[in-house]
């Protein structure tokens, strides 16, 4: 059989490489792009997007040559063919995403809304309730500013920037925090509270609510994707027992 791959002078033959792709759990990654060039066979790209990903891939490769082009192609194993349904595919699959899910969009989005708002606030945590309790009513009685305090007491890491957290979405912080800031108002201060070995003192500083423009449409095509995908792999793929040689 042909010698398909040499790394640091060990040949390997095609039957060497399935071993390998199994014990390296590459088999799945190859099971999913498989599965996603059949789903994307028929979506074309127009001449104007064939010319403009070419140049991109020449350009971030430094092949400023047919000649050079033709090294590359040579040294990689791969026909003009491939490489242009390789420099196309991420083109094709947001073509094969917003034929799919483009019109279920806006109702994903309106789904995961609140746990897509972002939330910025103060957090000072500590592991003795009285400390907890005294550093509380200093802030509320404003003998001193929340960040100095966090600076100063807080054992997080959240210490380095004055307690100061965010912007991050709502399902970032700890469940019972996430559950605490949900339901208030920016400015609003949160007597000490459990959650797990800390002493926890949060104050709600700034909600910033999701919004649909264009990341944030990409990023649900991409998690409607996603799912599907996940679903089409456990139907489609199924790994096989090699053959036990005789």
């Amino acid at each position: 059989m042909s010698v398909v791959l040499e790394v640091d002078n060990q040949v390997y033959t095609a039957e060497d490489l399935v071993p390998l792709l199994t014990q390296y759990q590459m088999l799945p990654k190859l099971a999913q792009e498989i599965l996603i060039d059949k789903l994307i066979a028929e979506i074309k790209c127009t001449e104007e997007e064939n010319t403009l990903t070419y140049n991109q891939f020449c350009q971030q490769n430094q092949l400023t040559s047919e000649e050079q082009v033709e090294t590359w192609l040579n040294k990689q194993g791969m026909s003009r063919e491939q490489l242009q349904n390789l420099i196309t595919k991420r083109l094709r699959i947001d073509k094969f995403k917003e034929q799919n899910w483009g019109d279920q969009v806006e109702a994903h989005f309106i789904k995961r809304k609140s746990q897509l708002d972002r939330i910025v606030y103060s957090l000072i945590r500590v592991e003795k309730p009285e400390l907890a309790q005294e550093l509380y009513f200093r802030i509320k009685d404003d003998e001193n500013t929340f960040s100095t305090l966090a600076m100063e007491y807080s054992q997080g890491t959240e210490a380095q920037t004055g307690g100061l957290i965010g912007p991050v979405e709502l399902n970032a912080p700890h469940p019972k925090i996430a559950q605490i800031l949900a339901t208030c108002q920016p400015g609003q201060l949160i007597p000490p509270t459990r959650v797990g070995e800390w002493i926890v003192i949060v104050r709600l500083e700034n909600y910033l609510s999701a919004k649909l423009d264009l990341p944030m449409r990409q990023r649900m095509l991409d998690e409607l994707f996603r799912e599907w995908l996940n679903q089409a792999i456990k139907q489609k793929v199924s790994y096989l027992s090699s053959p036990v040689s005789s």
